[in-house]
């Protein structure tokens, strides 16, 4: 079965439906290539697949979190790291590497002064690593019993 579509253009010369299809390609063209993986995406996948390399990655990533949160609160009270550090007693300085995701000094009781002055709370979470349990080939022999 064959068919023929025919676009009619209006009096000045453009072709509506001519136009919307041109723009929905290019549309389509664009949201193609945003869901296309750039070589850094495809270079992590690749490195995360080390589990050095993940462990590494993880650690980073809560380090950022923690920076992030900090200076968002700080940011949030109005105050440059000078103002919070003479709050808290310490230095700017000190402030300044809380706040960096590089940072892996962070001590509790500072958390918890920052956290004072910046109205906030602080939690810390430990959690026990996911075990892979060996699966039960043919049960407790408790299982069987009347």
């Amino acid at each position: 079965m064959e068919f023929t579509i025919e676009f009619y253009e209006t009096s000045s010369g453009r072709c509506p439906v001519r136009d919307f299809l041109d723009d929905l390609k290019e549309l389509v063209g664009k949201v193609s290539s945003m869901n296309q993986q750039t070589n850094f995406d495809e270079y992590l996948e690749k490195q995360l697949k080390d589990s050095d390399f993940a462990k590494r990655f993880k650690k980073a990533g809560q380090a950022w979190d923690v920076a992030m949160q900090l200076a968002s609160l700080r940011k949030d009270a109005g105050l440059s790291q000078k103002e919070l550090a003479r709050k808290v007693g310490t230095s700017q300085q000190q402030i300044s590497r809380l706040e960096s995701p590089s940072y892996e000094g962070h001590s509790l009781s500072m958390l918890r002064r920052v956290a004072e002055v910046l109205g906030a709370t602080l939690s810390v979470e430990i959690k026990r690593k996911k075990r892979i349990k060996q699966a039960d080939v043919a049960g407790r022999k408790a299982d069987y019993e009347p």
